[in-house]
């Protein structure tokens, strides 16, 4: 045979060959498993964070705040476990409470990434967006207008008696669960005293709860040692991720945010924006395009003061 008859042969073999292999590495590839992405929003605030009752746990006058950080980094960090457990490639913490200063970073594993301090556009959720899978809440506490639950407030305890949205009580957990929805990433796990957990369960469904306190009074609980909240914390998160497509955001449109004051003054002052109605001597309302402008309206009510001018 002459030699460039054989060559065209050979050449001829060996495409039927690599078209051979390409057809059985396309029909492997389906059966191999690749690792899927899994990004996860954690907001950490510190009432509901097991052991807590007063605040002497909670800032740092208090006597016991330097302790009860450990403990809220331990719970966060409880959560970290849960979540890598479950198949988190990627996780984000918001440090939630205060001065939003409190977990002790050192602590934190090198690819979790946490934000903190304040004020902050998003509050109690700056850094979540669409990339998301699954949100969680930690240390959450129940609203201010809930009669029962340890430290119950929404936002300031301080300053603010009710905040409404669409005429329906909005503790903190509505407000960020409807942030998160926004984004399409629905909330898969709560944790917080008993009250908190229930508050939270009854608009999203059936969440996954760590109740890591039973709620006596607005100064008192029954507990149990670090160690058992942590241990709850984590299988808690682990199944909420594990179970996450059962789970939907939970959306906000139009929505109508109603602010009562303790006070009249901030009502009073409020009412000479156009974009604001007074309804009551203590309560204005603002009508939001969407559930970020209405965080963004609710954290200037709350951080603005002529004392931050020089």
């Amino acid at each position: 045979m002459h030699r460039f008859a054989k060559f065209v042969l050979v050449c001829a073999k060996k495409e039927k060959e690599n078209q051979l292999r390409g057809l059985c590495l396309a029909l492997l590839l389906p059966s191999i498993a690749l690792p899927q992405k899994l990004k996860v929003y954690i907001s950490v605030d510190m009432e509901g964070i097991g052991g807590v009752v007063s605040d002497q746990q909670l800032g740092p006058t208090g006597f016991e705040y330097a302790r009860f950080r450990e403990f809220m980094t331990s719970e966060a960090l409880a959560a970290v476990q849960g979540a890598k457990e479950a198949g988190a490639t990627e996780i984000v913490i918001s440090d939630s409470h205060g001065n939003m200063q409190n977990l002790l970073i050192e602590r934190f594993p090198a690819d979790v990434t946490i934000i903190r301090s304040s004020p902050r556009p998003l509050a109690m959720m700056e850094g979540i967006d669409s990339t998301f899978d699954a949100a969680i809440f930690i240390g959450y506490h129940s609203g201010t207008q809930n009669p029962q639950g340890v430290r119950a407030h929404t936002m300031s305890s301080a300053r603010f008696a009710a905040i409404d949205l669409n005429g329906a009580p909005a503790p903190e957990s509505r407000v960020n669960a409807a942030i998160a929805g926004h984004f399409g990433v629905p909330v898969v796990m709560i944790s917080g005293d008993d009250i908190a957990t229930a508050e939270l369960k009854a608009v999203l469904g059936d969440v996954e709860t760590a109740a890591v306190k039973r709620a006596i009074g607005f100064h008192a609980a029954a507990v149990r040692p670090p160690e058992a909240s942590q241990a709850l914390i984590k299988e808690k998160v682990r199944a909420g991720l594990q179970r996450r497509t059962a789970f939907k955001p939970y959306v906000i449109r139009n929505p109508i945010l109603d602010i009562t004051f303790k006070s009249y003054r901030p009502a009073e002052i409020l009412a000479y924006l156009p974009i604001v109605e007074r309804t009551t001597a203590h309560t204005v309302r603002y009508r939001a395009r969407t559930i970020l402008d209405a965080i963004r309206f609710l954290v200037f009510v709350g951080n603005y003061s002529v004392e931050l001018e020089p």
